[in-house]
């Protein structure tokens, strides 16, 4: 194995173990639902808790590794998300509580997984570069369906406090396995000074806006739907049977959308990243509302699940890879921090509105409810050309 593949896996392997409470929310979330009696509007609340912990924090985490190495913050945000998880287990008991623990494992999160993508491409460069950072994107969707089976596993067997408690663990060992393993870096701005303000000075390019526009389409999509899919999968397993558990099959749907981020990257390198981009986004959009219609079908579900989960994950790749090759090198890190900002502040905002419509549209019990939560989810995706207006420059 060459040098640079070892890097990758090294922290690939982190990435993962980082994320050990990221799915735990949503995979208990028919629990919570039922024994703390929330509303849509409040389970949606706090599961996009999260991701205003995320987007809070990202601008600093994320905006700083220009001029400190990432491995250094990535070890110190390991500290914030086995912190929130940890005391979610242990002192949460209603809806505002979770969602104070929620926004602090999120927080976290804003110091893995894009300064995570920093470490790798200060380490890395050359053709294998948008290769690399693909496999490293689809790394989340693996955390993610990590974290979906062992919540609802150890959920199971040794109950809900467990579960969050175990969440706290994997990134412990991540945050070690990053410092220890990787060696010091200076990264490519670390003779300017930080400053906040300044790193927005990423959207006058036009090309990087566009990326910026697309990515918070898709992460409104994606995090909407990983809240709430095991909700989803509970609702129709009321109207007939299904083979796994909801939390099961929740983390083999995530397992599927992988490759497709992979070889989504491929495509967009081959035909063209915007026209690749734009017609996964229509598709996605278009199936969001396909699988709402789905929502009283269990094994229909199923199978329009795995076709949108591929759809949401197939431009993931794409869009991160883009951004990279047109964002300036000593600005990487200010341009990764605008975009994971815009990106999760949309991932905060959708499973907020799905739990708002599914309220509107009748509650958890309502197929006309869940229609049009699902539909939401494709709102902005729907409108990818018009953001694309905005990214005509894109040529990578």
């Amino acid at each position: 194995m060459s040098r640079d593949s070892r890097l990758l896996l090294l922290i690939c392997i982190a990435e993962a173990l980082s994320m050990t409470g990221f799915a735990a929310w949503p995979a208990l979330l028919p629990h919570f639902q039922a024994d703390w009696q929330l509303s849509g509007k409040e389970a949606g609340a706090v599961g996009g808790a999260y991701f205003a912990g995320y987007m809070l924090a990202v601008p600093v985490l994320s905006g700083f590794t220009d001029r400190i190495d990432a491995r250094r913050i990535y070890f110190f945000a390991c500290l914030l998300s086995a912190a929130g998880s940890l005391g979610l287990a242990l002192f949460a008991s209603d809806a505002l509580s979770a969602g104070l623990f929620q926004m602090l494992t999120g927080a976290g999160l804003a110091g893995t997984y894009m300064p995570g993508l920093k470490a790798l491409s200060d380490r890395l460069s050359g053709p294998r570069q948008p290769r690399f950072i693909a496999i490293y994107t689809a790394t989340f969707g693996i955390g993610a369906s990590l974290s979906y089976w062992l919540s609802g596993w150890v959920a199971a067997g040794l109950g809900w406090q467990a579960a969050f408690s175990l969440g706290a663990l994997g990134p412990l060992l991540a945050g070690c396995l990053m410092l220890l393993g990787l060696q010091t870096v200076i990264p490519h701005g670390a003779a300017r000074r930080p400053r906040l303000v300044n790193m927005f000075g990423v959207l006058r390019d036009r090309a990087t806006l566009g990326y910026i526009l697309g990515y918070a389409a898709h992460c409104w999509e994606l995090f909407g739907l990983r809240s709430w899919i095991v909700a989803l999968l509970v609702f129709s397993a009321g109207t007939g049977d299904l083979p796994l558990t909801a939390a099961s099959l929740a983390a083999l749907i995530n397992l599927v959308g992988i490759p497709a981020s992979i070889f989504g990257n491929e495509l967009a390198g081959r035909f063209g990243r915007r026209r690749f981009i734009l017609l996964v986004m229509v598709s996605s959009g278009a199936l969001a509302w396909l699988t709402g219609v789905a929502a009283g079908w269990p094994w229909v579900l199923l199978a329009v699940l795995v076709l949108y989960n591929v759809a949401v994950m197939a431009d993931s790749g794409a869009l991160t890879a883009g951004l990279i090759a047109t964002a300036e090198p000593a600005r990487l890190g200010a341009a990764l921090a605008v975009y994971s900002l815009f990106g999760f502040g949309a991932g905060f905002l959708g499973p907020l509105v799905f739990g708002a419509v599914l309220d509107a549209g009748g509650g958890k019990d309502s197929s006309i409810a869940w229609l049009f939560a699902c539909g939401s989810l494709g709102a902005g995706c729907l409108l990818a050309p018009l953001a694309a207006m905005f990214g005509k420059r894109t040529a990578v």
